[in-house]
């Protein structure tokens, strides 16, 4: 009797729990997507873009972190000139490179900023006002 009880009692939450693992398997799955598919996606689209707008003579940077100037393109491959030495030209795939810096987007180096001292606590100022009482 009691062995029959237990089956008719779990024989209800059976369906209920059914229907909620469904929906809990569609919340799981919307998850996945929106923390692992599409950012994916968003990074494969930007990598294609930055590899179909290379020109000649944008600085690259490949996946072994070699840095190098584009010398020509073709539809898979690249001719990169590494370093100071005009012979060391080697083509490569597209998908080698890492990181492509457009030519005209050099950067000058930035000045460092001229820090002003200022007082600790707030102690500098008294200083400072208690010179022009005396004045």
């Amino acid at each position: 009797m009691g062995a029959m009880l237990m089956t008719e009692g779990a024989a209800a939450p059976a369906g209920l729990g059914m229907g909620s693992m469904l929906i809990w398997l569609v919340v799981m799955v919307g998850i996945m997507y929106f923390l692992m598919i599409r950012p994916q996606k968003n990074e494969q689209k930007r990598i294609t873009a930055m590899l179909n707008d290379m020109a000649v003579g944008d600085s690259v940077v490949t996946t072994g972190g070699f840095y190098g100037v584009i010398l020509d393109i073709t539809d898979d491959d690249v001719i990169v000139e590494f370093g100071n030495n005009k012979n060391c030209r080697i083509p490569m795939r597209k998908s080698a490179i890492a990181q492509v810096e457009k030519a005209g987007d050099a950067y000058a180096p930035v000045e460092p900023a001229v820090e002003e001292k200022k007082p600790l606590f707030g102690l500098g100022k008294k200083k400072d006002a208690d010179q022009g009482d005396n004045k």
